[in-house]
């Protein structure tokens, strides 16, 4: 990437650094594509059927590339890589500058081919072909091109995530494949995982738990108390039909009157009661209670022994099998149908 200029005071590119920014991309952007052309020529120069074609077929053109291009292509090529240098630094400086990356040496690590393109041995201008993603990293941010409207851009970049997601998806596999057998040859990671884990948010989990009971509770009151009522009324109504005394009461004089006002008058008391109860369930000693509870059944799940341990062990093992089942699944198919 080449060299941004600065910002001005306002945070923006005032309009003289913008043409600067499009003319020094320009520049790089020429220079590359000649650049590859002179080492493509020059490489297809050196290979003898080649040249001595071009000499029968137009000896004053060979005779002119031998004296001027190739007799001087160190020379010519220093050029070109002098230009390149200037791109790096001045790349490296602004990225300083914006603080781009976490250090300041991080630029030429990052843009390696460009550094290594510079310099002027066979071996690494090889690399300047790799300038070729630089230079369609400029045009398309100078919105010259649109790569990414490109079918072969589609394609790569399909099978490129394809690609990564089945190698991400595997390591993940294994991974999990290696905690698991952790987990079955270490007997202590069970009691590790409590003590670690679970003992230290004790607090916050039986609060947790406190909460829900008496949300879940209170719900399900509210949404179901006319069900509720109507079987406490068959209930009592059910119990004292059963009732032998009852039964001797309906026989005496005004006996069945009285029965019914005594399933009413129950059935009443039954029915405050349960109300009773629902509306304690958000009061400071129903918390207390539940909390009491829990505190004392969590007290007794902390003390792992032989059994819990397994179970423990089982749970883990069974969840980490599901999470392998679950990156095994191959989302891009779904995304690629």
């Amino acid at each position: 990437m080449s060299a941004k200029p600065s910002f001005s005071p306002s945070g923006s590119r005032s309009r003289t650094a913008e043409l600067a920014y499009l003319g020094w991309d320009v520049l790089i952007i020429a220079a590359v594509v000649a650049n590859l052309t002179l080492l493509l020529v020059d490489s297809l120069y050196l290979i003898e059927p080649l040249s001595e074609g071009l000499e029968a077929v137009a000896p004053n053109v060979h005779a002119w590339y031998d004296r001027v291009i190739h007799q001087r292509f160190f020379q010519i090529d220093l050029a070109f890589v002098s230009l390149f240098v200037a791109d790096v630094l001045l790349g490296w400086a602004m990225a300083i500058a914006e603080r781009r990356y976490h250090r300041w040496f991080f630029y030429p690590f990052v843009r390696w081919y460009d550094v290594l393109g510079c310099i002027p041995l066979s071996g690494f201008r090889l690399l300047r072909a790799l300038r070729v993603i630089s230079l369609l990293h400029r045009l398309n941010r100078l919105r010259l091109i649109h790569i990414e409207r490109w079918e072969v851009y589609r394609f790569v970049a399909k099978y490129y995530d394809i690609l990564l997601e089945e190698l991400s998806d595997r390591i993940a596999v294994r991974l999990l494949s290696n905690i698991q057998e952790q987990v079955r040859a270490d007997s202590a990671l069970a009691d590790g995982l409590v003590n670690r884990v679970v003992a230290p948010r004790k607090e916050q989990l039986i609060r947790e738990i406190t909460q829900r009971i008496e949300a879940s509770a209170g719900r399900a009151y509210d949404g179901n108390r006319e069900e509720v009522m109507r079987y406490i009324s068959e209930m009592v109504n059910h119990t004292l039909r059963e009732s032998p005394e009852i039964r001797r009461l309906e026989r005496l004089p005004m006996g069945s009157a009285v029965s019914g006002s005594l399933e009413a008058s129950l059935a009443g008391v039954a029915h405050r009661l349960v109300d009773e109860l629902a509306r304690g369930i958000h009061t400071p000693r129903f918390r207390t209670l539940v909390s009491d509870t829990a505190e004392s059944g969590f007290d007794a799940w902390l003390k792992v022994d032989e059994g819990s341990a397994e179970v423990t062990e089982a749970v883990l093992v069974d969840a980490l099998e599901m999470l392998k089942e679950q990156i095994s699944r191959q989302a891009w198919k779904d995304r690629y149908q």
